[in-house]
């Protein structure tokens, strides 16, 4: 899949910016509430870079902290959004692969991107090199052996647990991950895993989730904690550089 800035324009009309994509709500309360373990595993990081804009959820949880956050996006139309919605954010408008920082960042945040691209590992090494000495990649993917996707290959819904689902392939998912084969991507990065955490524990699909209560999808998230990581619907690494 070749990425343009004209292509994530449509993608960003088809899902960030499209108001009647269905589970749309199911994933930001998601996201919102794994906010505070992404925090967590930054150690305290000084500067933060993000891959893509996205929705702007995380850009405005973030910045609520306080945190130096920075933003690159490919997207032209995105890039517009952000600063018009957030006008004290840096948003480099570029493709990863062209990025250039001026200087280094002590955390780089890649949530929810690996599974989008067609080199994970080259996206991967060419974060690395954005990040200080002791910096920290910090990586979040949909997880092959979350507990819904377990079930589903249990009562014969789908055949694998890494077989991509309709909304896998609306969303532009071309892999889904386990713990294992991330860190794998990783160490041929040059990446070490400091760290494995996850959010959001999932027995359904997201479209079998519709009218759920409030409280019980916020209970999903919050419950993360007490569940392993690889049981859980989204996995996350810290990693850091190699020694050399």
């Amino acid at each position: 899949m070749s990425l343009t800035p004209q292509a994530l324009d449509a993608y960003a009309d088809t899902y960030y910016l499209n108001p009647e994509v269905e589970d749309i709500d199911i994933e930001e309360l998601g996201q919102r509430l794994s906010i505070d373990r992404t925090v967590e595993v930054m150690h305290g990081a000084r500067r933060v870079l993000e891959l893509g804009f996205g929705t702007g959820l995380t850009a405005g949880e973030y910045l609520a902290r306080g945190i130096n956050y920075e933003v690159v996006e490919g997207s032209p139309r995105l890039c517009a959004v952000a600063r018009e919605r957030y006008p004290d954010l840096v948003v480099h408008e570029a493709m990863f692969e062209s990025f250039v920082p001026d200087e280094p960042y002590d955390a780089v945040l890649a949530l929810h991107v690996a599974e989008h691209v067609d080199d994970p590992p080259a996206l991967f090494a060419q974060a690395a090199r954005w990040l200080a000495d002791d910096g920290a990649l910090i990586v979040v993917v949909p997880n092959a052996e979350s507990l819904h996707r377990r079930l589903a290959v249990e009562m014969g819904f789908q055949p694998e647990l890494d077989t991509l689902s309709e909304r896998d392939h609306l969303v532009g998912h071309q892999r889904v991950y386990t713990l294992d084969s991330l860190a794998a991507d990783l160490a041929t990065a040059g990446l070490r895993v400091d760290e494995e955490f996850g959010y959001q524990l999932k027995t359904v699909p997201n479209s079998m989730m519709d009218g759920y209560p409030p409280e019980l999808l916020r209970a999903l998230v919050t419950i993360s904690d007490e569940i392993p990581p690889r049981m859980l619907a989204n996995i996350g690494i810290r990693a850091l550089k190699e020694a050399r």
